[in-house]
């Protein structure tokens, strides 16, 4: 090999080298993140993120939640929690904001981030963060006999996922998990946002968390804040874009 064939070589495995060491989590960062769904949904809700944060050295795991009730939710959550090796950042959706605003008082979250999520004040339950500013979407809710809350088709279509294909809100409605009404009335103590740092993902044509409370929930939690022309599910049609904003953050910590 001629010398400069040998210095071109060089060259290339530095390149390989640096790109490498540049598409992992920086040392001493946050790499675990644990990621809550929220109503009517379940883990996979966050399958297009997850592959964008593997790909940069993340540990991701995400909760299945029973949606049976909240201290069911967060007993679920704080399951996931133990299992990680170390600092953890937790993401919460929706109804998930509840869940990690609670469980988030674990001594090994070190941050939360909320998106297009409800957050409770000071012994405040799903009730009392929503009845302020009603949801579109929450006219499409269907009880069945057993106390388990629903969407109907149009509240998929419509006010949950409106910016997906049509054939994607399709499999959004097939396979949506029933929430427990019971869910709704119970309250959380203690916030953890009260203790820690907090980012917000604002969804600007949610008509689930409509952008009124969750640019006022955002305020009161003094959050780091994303906003999107997004509908409810933001991790569904903007992946790359909550992928960054939550990479982003765990750097902050």
């Amino acid at each position: 090999m001629t010398p400069i064939k040998k210095i071109s070589a060089a060259l290339l495995l530095l390149t390989i080298v640096f790109q490498t060491a540049t598409a992992q989590v920086a040392p001493n960062k946050i790499k675990n993140i644990v990621f809550v769904h929220g109503a009517f949904a379940d883990g996979s809700s966050w399958a297009k993120v997850f592959p964008l944060l593997q790909a940069k050295g993340y540990n991701v795991v995400a909760v299945q939640n029973p949606l049976t009730s909240l201290t069911d939710d967060v007993a679920a959550t704080k399951r996931a929690i133990a299992l990680m090796d170390g600092p953890v950042l937790l993401v919460g959706h929706s109804y998930g904001g509840m869940v990690i605003s609670a469980a988030g008082n674990d001594p090994k979250v070190v941050g939360l981030l909320y998106v297009c999520a409800l957050v409770p004040d000071e012994n405040q339950s799903v009730v009392d963060v929503t009845t302020p500013y009603p949801a579109p979407g929450s006219a499409e809710f269907r009880p069945d006999a057993e106390g388990f809350l629903s969407l109907s088709p149009k509240g998929i279509k419509e006010y949950f996922a409106q910016d997906l294909p049509l054939e994607e809100r399709k499999v959004v409605y097939a396979t949506q998990v029933p929430w427990a009404t019971r869910a709704t009335t119970e309250k959380v103590a203690n916030p953890a946002w009260k203790n820690k740092p907090s980012w917000f993902i604002i969804g600007l044509e949610d008509y689930m968390v409509p952008p009124a409370l969750a640019k006022a929930e955002a305020k009161m939690i003094n959050a780091k804040t994303l906003e999107l022309k997004s509908s409810h599910i933001p991790m569904v049609s903007q992946p790359k874009r909550v992928a960054e904003f939550i990479a982003t953050a765990s750097q902050q910590l």
